[in-house]
């Protein structure tokens, strides 16, 4: 008998607590595992290097002079993905080599769990299959693009 896999394990970077707070527990319920949820950057970083999240949902703009796009560097460099929740999409676009994707702000809980289902698949190979309408996938993620077949 084969053992249960695993829920994945996301990371929460959002310096507005509501709708994190929403945010994490529609993952929740959806089967996700949600760290605690963090708003400053060494926070963040600190939390990854503990317990290396599957993903990193990380808004661009955060409290103080802390820097989504400067984390999303970091996490990248220890192996954790990073999807942009932000309605800052230009900036999300030109950070595109340090994330994967990004969802824009406001996106409904649907649209979250579709994104982060949809890329959780593809990171872990699954079959190709069309990404949810809102997600924007970038360049910087070869794991993403479908197999040839």
């Amino acid at each position: 008998m084969e053992p249960a896999a695993q829920a994945p394990i996301l990371l929460i970077v959002e310096d507005d607590i509501l709708p994190a707070i929403a945010l994490r527990d529609e993952l929740e319920a959806a089967g996700y595992v949600v760290m605690d949820l963090t708003e400053r950057h060494q926070e963040a970083l600190s939390a990854a290097k503990a317990r290396k999240p599957d993903l990193a949902l990380v808004n661009i703009e955060l409290q103080g002079r802390d820097d989504g796009i400067e984390l999303a560097r970091e996490l990248k460099e220890i192996g954790v993905p990073v999807l942009f929740i932000s309605g800052q999409t230009s900036r999300a676009r030109s950070a595109g080599t340090v994330a994967i994707a990004s969802l824009p702000k406001p996106y409904s809980a649907i649209d979250m769990v579709h994104a982060v289902d949809y890329l959780l698949r593809h990171l872990k190979g699954g079959p190709p299959a069309a990404p949810p309408a809102h997600l924007e996938l970038f360049d910087s993620a070869p794991t993403l693009e479908p197999d040839p077949a």
